[in-house]
């Protein structure tokens, strides 16, 4: 009999991706994702897509009603799960009393697109590797809200977001400019952003350092493209191919047989499902086909 782990998603540790499980009788494991391993994951019939709990003080919490989660939905928790981590949030401003010091970055994801965001400092380049920012640099150090609005006020002088799509970012990635050009992007942006009064009276200058994550996501020498995009898993369906990229939570798998291909999967749908090694003759899971890239949008500076 297959022992089936629960997904409980994919996250960036120690600089790499790895898929992450919980059993109610082993516990918590994880499993690293590497560029050029094979991926092969099953649903068996009948299998139920359920909310993965709440993530406190360094571990998994299940959720208490095992909540049934829609297959196409893009986050892995239950609406009283998701209000309970809200609850004590940084992203939510709902944890203001944060004593730790946060670092303000400048993030890259391809011509056009860039943005500005706060991170622990203590997290070090984490959450961009979990953004797929292609390359980034930290502008300055300081409190919590302090950092916050730094964020704003950028934010507002630069005209750039504090977010950029999922889609712009997949499609920026596809047709990637030379790391030269990247890097002289974001400089021009740290040298506007350093350039705005008023932030140094409460945060800590940081001097301009690219970290560039394109190598690290499998997009170099030559981002692959995808030709297909994963809608959902299904009970009684077989995901399997070669890992070729990693951006963030997107996965890129080069399939076999006549209809081979790039198939791209954006992890937020696995966690939830409980999963085994698949057997023969199952099918894929339902997915539709990507148009080609379109230009690349002109640089912000």
């Amino acid at each position: 009999m297959r022992i089936m782990w629960r997904c409980t998603g994919l996250r960036w540790v120690s600089g790499g991706p790895v898929w992450t499980w919980w059993h109610p009788r082993l516990g918590d494991r994880r499993s690293p994702v590497r560029l050029g391993d094979p991926l092969a994951l099953a649903v068996q019939p009948g299998a139920v897509r359920r909310c993965t709990g709440v993530w406190r003080s360094g571990r998994w919490t299940p959720c208490p009603r095992a909540a049934e989660l829609p297959a196409q939905a893009r986050r892995d928790q239950c609406e009283q799960c998701a209000a309970l981590d809200r609850s004590r949030s940084v992203a939510a401003d709902t944890r203001l009393d944060d004593p730790r010091p946060f670092a303000v970055y400048l993030a890259w994801f391809g011509p056009g697109l860039g943005k500005v965001g706060i991170t622990a400092a203590e997290r070090g380049s984490a959450r961009l590797l979990e953004q797929a920012a292609i390359c980034f640099t930290f502008l300055g150090r300081g409190p919590l809200m302090a950092a916050r609005r730094t964020e704003t006020v950028l934010g507002t002088a630069l005209g750039i977001p504090d977010r950029v799509s999922t889609s712009a970012k997949r499609a920026a990635r596809a047709a990637l400019p030379p790391a030269a050009a990247r890097e002289a992007e974001l400089r021009a942006l740290h040298e506007a952003a350093a350039a705005v009064p008023d932030w140094r009276d409460t945060l800590a200058a940081t001097a301009f350092q690219a970290v560039d994550h394109a190598a690290v996501f499998g997009l170099e020498p030559e981002a692959p493209r995808a030709t297909a995009v994963v809608t959902g898993l299904a009970p009684g369906t077989a995901l399997g191919g070669t890992v070729v990229a990693v951006a963030g939570g997107d996965v890129y798998l080069r399939t076999a047989g006549p209809a081979g291909g790039v198939l791209l999967l954006d992890s937020r749908l696995v966690p939830g499902w409980p999963l085994t090694s698949p057997a023969q003759d199952m099918p894929a899971p339902p997915s539709k086909a990507l148009p080609p890239p379109t230009a690349p949008p002109e640089p912000l500076f």
